[in-house]
């Protein structure tokens, strides 16, 4: 069991927070609040694995996540919010959060942030990431950022015969896979490093590669 504490002042979203996790399974809710004061309280007094907070409450939940991630550092902060700006994405992650979803993705991004943390990895929006990772000065945050956004092998793959010049038959013929499949991996790629073209997939792959100083696209 994960145990999690869900803070949000909007108390509808906590029933469906709540809802959505218990029917899941595998996690327990120890407690919910509204305010950032809440934050440190229920930190205090619960020490949850990992506290889902909303941005937009009363009080500075910024500060709010410094103090908490500061005296119970083994509780992970996941920033759940409806803001898409880079700011309130750099300053939560600057603060100590773990993790940045937006209020507008689906369900099982906020469960797989919340695996992420557990694991000691930074999980951002998918979609999102990109724009935060190109905004980010700090080096180690833009190196944790860029390790939160992962390919999965067979995009890897793709990527990889990408730099190698294969058009999408070319491709579809190396891996076994249909052209339409090959277009629906380009049309993910394209939304998860945000980017136009395949031209620009391959340069914002590369730029995530050396970021996160992995060489997986080059193997």
């Amino acid at each position: 069991m994960i145990s999690i504490a869900l803070i949000d002042d909007h108390p509808l979203m906590v029933e469906a927070v709540t809802s959505l996790l218990l029917r899941t399974g595998g996690f327990q809710i120890l407690a919910t609040g509204g305010s950032a004061d809440d934050v440190l309280e229920i930190c205090r007094t619960t020490r949850p694995q990992v506290m889902v907070v909303d941005l937009n409450m009363p009080g500075d939940v910024y500060a709010a996540i410094t103090s908490t991630v500061t005296l119970e550092p083994s509780t992970k902060v996941i920033a759940f919010t409806a803001a898409t700006g880079v700011e309130p994405a750099i300053r939560a992650l600057d603060s100590g959060a773990s993790g940045y979803v937006l209020k507008g993705s689906s369900a099982r991004e906020l469960i797989d942030a919340i695996m992420a943390s557990v694991g000691g990895e930074t999980y951002i929006t998918q979609h999102f990431a990109s724009r935060v990772i190109a905004a980010l000065r700090d080096t180690s945050l833009r190196r944790r950022a860029a390790e939160a956004v992962k390919l999965s092998t067979r995009e890897q793959q793709i990527v990889r015969l990408l730099l190698h010049g294969k058009t999408n038959k070319e491709i579809a013929l190396t891996i076994h896979i249909s052209e339409k499949t090959v277009k629906h991996y380009m049309t993910l790629l394209m939304q998860k490093l945000q980017v136009r073209n395949r031209l620009e997939v391959v340069i914002a792959a590369q730029k995530l590669d050396a970021r996160s100083g992995t060489t997986a696209l080059h193997s």
